[in-house]
């Protein structure tokens, strides 16, 4: 199993309820505010680029660890594999962090981490509901 915690032996209703989880996740308005954060928080990284497989290392951030820095949040002893514990800190549903850590993570291998920013930051806008809020300008 993969830090975003998916699987490949989900049966079809299985699968159909937790798509239906990740949609309503990034449609609510805790996953709406959530993504705008984490846009204006990678917005503001000085590099941009994001780490894999970790909140916070030597390399940088990942996606929800940007917001985490932003928030001055100590990531040092949060288990980036428990999707459960990752939510309540952060206050987002444990769906949504599996759909970003597996964006973040596991859709390209062997990505640069300054490719893997720019997707990033194209993904959420691609999912903000908020037309003025997805314009942005990548440096």
């Amino acid at each position: 199993m993969s830090r975003s915690g998916y699987s490949e032996d989900c049966d079809e209703w299985a699968l159909i309820r937790w798509r239906g989880a990740v949609k309503s996740a990034i449609r609510g308005k805790r996953g709406q505010a959530f993504l705008k954060e984490m846009a204006a928080a990678m917005d503001s990284m000085p590099e941009k680029k994001l780490a894999e497989k970790e909140l916070e290392c030597a390399e940088g951030v990942c996606a929800i660890g940007s917001v985490g820095a932003a928030r001055g949040i100590d990531m040092s002893d949060l288990d980036p594999d428990d999707r459960e514990t990752v939510a309540n800190v952060f206050g987002i549903s444990p769906a949504l962090v599996a759909e970003i850590v597996y964006e973040n993570d596991e859709i390209f291998y062997q990505e640069s981490p300054e490719h893997r920013f720019v997707r990033m930051r194209a993904w959420i806008d691609e999912n903000l509901n908020d037309a003025a809020a997805k314009q942005h300008k990548l440096i």
